[in-house]
């Protein structure tokens, strides 16, 4: 809902909990005023009349206020905004006007011959704010350094402290809490991909548990080289910045008659804690970002750990039926099924199927698996190329590389460079055909390594190609699902180094991590779920010892329902499995089934942390309810301790499937649910039905 104010000048955007509201004075400042618990227009109007306090000269009223710092003037925070010509550097902007359509804001500016449009966007029966921001240049040629979506303003408040989730390779999205103190805390990626190292998504509280308390959390959805900056200033007050871009040093220029829109940086205020923050995350991306949310994913079976590089139809086909027996709905061929790729020194780029492998191409092995009832998928890695290719020896001026340096080479491979139309359209030639040519329903795009030598020597602005690479990218996929919309895509960037709002608006789900140990997900998948549901987080049963990282081993059970807590998939060697593996993994891969909705769309619960001993989560859906249980390790003979389930009804009765019993809301809720744990690296799996 959208409120505006009798002159024009104050707006309130409300959800079913919370308001956010923005007014611009008449001297053209636009400042914010309010951000949570909702208001009404009356309250936003009462305070728009506030004055602001009389800092001048050494401090500046607008800082920690203004709803959109821009660079010059009297400011001295941080700007979103930074833009110059030849004659000079900054923004002196003045307000032309306002409209709105299909409950979108639109708050317009303009400086000279650049027009600035802010955009506001709360889409129906959410309480999350979307918001970005375009640039229409009209006049001269405007080198833009920083056009960061939005800036955040959070209300004043004691003290406050900053979540995010951090990470490296193979230890990703790990949750991190601490007291936030005067300055800026700054994470980002400079690596012209999302990354490892952190999620853009951050959450202040000042006091909040799981299910109580104030959290404002933002999110940013771009899939390249981005930047968030928290800044509690002298004052106290507080500021979230955030946008596409690391450094300042140039984003892009535009022309005369050209523009730019930011992405996505989207905000949510919420009053029932961490975990109500979360879900609220949730259903707004199930609604709103992820495509075909109201499908399940399936069950799937990947190649690449039992094969490597090592592949054959033959082989394939026999892995195929393993997996067709034990319950698996897609079967994935990975890495090394086209041109020269028997390593990873070679075939990068040449997207044909390997003749000595696969002799009549992929359509035999496809149509195989699709009689076996799966579904059958690919893994490419189309933005990167070997040097031991036919595409680099053609091109070699398609990668990215500064003249006169050399051509830094991660895992044998170059980064080509998809701001460039020939480039573009290669990869959708090859892609178009490939998906043309079999009955492929499934396709694990891959991003294996990061921006080095990020140059584009005969491009007057070559620097424009680390925000036109991630455009290229979102082209070349919504090309892709619009031509063939019956292939699910996959993200990848060596596990976990792609994952955000932008891209999940293009995929189907994404590879939460390479590492596949089953104790060490339980750490990663806490921290994705602050941000991003079970809907798209890809997890896979592998082999145990653990030969990829850390060679512990745990039981089938335990590997099993620590993947059931998203989108199951099986990675293993199944020659290797025993028939009482298969006959068990069968039986989870059934079970998984029977709950997928309830764990892929339902409400999820944190009910206890992975730190050590017993951790839990809970999804809610309906009627139904999924406990998923892991015990790491049990100490000093101490029982295991009851769980107290949430989301329940306390007034009606349920069943628990696994036992028969019949259980009072209201018991459960105060008395917890004791589960069936015997030892360390145990895990079990839980089901209730209301009655």
């Amino acid at each position: 809902m959208l409120d505006i104010s009798e002159d024009g000048r104050t707006w309130v955007l409300s959800g079913p909990a919370s308001s956010y509201a923005v007014h611009v004075t008449d001297r053209d400042e636009l400042l914010h005023l309010h951000w949570g618990a909702r208001i009404g227009l009356a309250d936003a109007e009462a305070l728009a009349v506030r004055p602001l306090p009389d800092y001048w000269p050494f401090e500046s009223p607008l800082d920690g206020r203004e709803e959109y710092p821009v660079e010059g003037g009297p400011r001295f925070a941080r700007p979103a905004l930074s833009v110059r010509t030849g004659e000079r550097r900054g923004t002196e902007w003045t307000y032309e006007g306002h409209d709105t359509e299909d409950g979108e804001l639109r708050l317009r500016f303009r400086d000279g011959g650049l027009a600035i449009t802010l955009h506001y966007r709360m889409p129906p029966s959410t309480d999350v704010v979307e918001r970005w921001v375009t640039l229409d240049n009209h006049g001269p040629a405007v080198e833009v350094l920083r056009a960061d979506s939005a800036t955040w303003t959070l209300p004043d408040r004691d003290t406050w402290r900053l979540s995010q989730l951090h990470g490296r390779w193979g230890a990703e999205s790990r949750l991190e809490r601490s007291g936030l103190t005067h300055g800026e805390k700054v994470i980002g990626s400079r690596r012209g991909h999302t990354g490892h190292q952190h999620l853009p998504w951050v959450a202040l509280d000042t006091d909040a548990t799981e299910e109580h308390g104030e959290v404002y959390g933002c999110a940013l959805g771009w899939s390249g080289s981005w930047r968030i900056a928290v800044a509690q200033l002298p004052d106290a007050r507080v500021q979230i910045t955030g946008g596409a871009g690391y450094d300042d040093s140039g984003l892009l220029m535009l022309g005369t008659g050209e523009s730019y829109t930011t992405p996505v940086f989207a905000g949510l205020w919420s009053d029932g804690g961490h975990g109500g923050a979360s879900r609220a995350w949730h259903a707004y991306q199930r609604t709103y970002v992820i495509p075909d949310a109201d499908q399940d994913r399936p069950v799937l079976f990947n190649s690449w750990e039992a094969t490597e590089f090592d592949i054959s139809e033959e082989q394939q086909r026999a892995l195929a039926e393993r997996a067709a027996a034990m319950g698996v709905e897609l079967f994935v061929v990975d890495d090394g099924w086209f041109g020269a790729r028997t390593s990873d020194r070679a075939g990068l780029g040449d997207w044909t199927p390997n003749p000595d492998r696969f002799p009549g191409g992929l359509k035999p092995l496809a149509e195989h698996v699709h009689g076996l009832g799966m579904q059958f998928g690919i893994w490419v890695e189309p933005e990167m190329v070997n040097p031991d290719s036919d595409l680099y020896r053609a091109h070699p001026d398609w990668v990215q590389y500064q003249p006169g340096r050399k051509r830094t080479e991660f895992r044998n491979q170059l980064v080509l460079n998809l701001a460039r139309e020939g480039v573009q359209e290669y990869l959708w030639e090859q892609l178009d055909g490939l998906l043309s040519s079999a009955p492929i329903d499934y396709v694990k795009w891959d991003f294996n390594r990061c921006f080095t030598d990020a140059g584009w020597p005969d491009d007057p602005y070559p620097q424009r190609l680390w925000v036109d690479h991630v455009h290229a990218l979102y082209g070349l996929l919504d090309r892709l699902r619009a031509a063939h919309p019956q292939v699910a895509f996959e993200s990848c960037s060596g596990g976990g180094g792609r994952i955000d709002l932008g891209v999940l608006g293009r995929t189907d789900q994404v590879w939460t991590s390479d590492n596949t140990d089953p104790l060490d997900r339980l750490a990663i998948q806490h921290g994705f779920s602050q941000i991003h549901p079970a809907r798209v987080m890809a997890a896979w049963v592998t082999d145990s010892p653990n030969a990829m990282l850390n060679q512990r081993a745990s039981s089938l059970r335990f590997r099993f329902v620590s993947a059931m807590a998203g989108v199951l998939g099986v990675g293993g060697d199944l020659t290797k499995w025993t028939e009482r593996d298969l006959a068990e993994a069968r039986d989870w891969v059934e079970l998984y089934k029977e709950i997928r909705p309830v764990v892929q769309r339902g409400d999820l619960y944190r009910l206890r942390p992975p730190e050590g001993g017993l951790s839990a989560v809970q999804y809610a859906l309906g009627d139904k309810t999924v406990v998923l249980a892991w015990l790491q390790a049990q100490r000093y003979g101490e029982p295991v301790p009851a769980l107290r389930l949430r989301g329940l009804d306390p007034a009606a009765s349920y069943e628990c499937l696994e036992t028969g019993e019949v259980h009072r809301g209201a018991v459960l809720l105060h008395h917890g649910l004791r589960v069936g744990l015997r030892g360390d690296l145990d895990a079990t799996v839980v089901r209730l039905k209301r009655k």
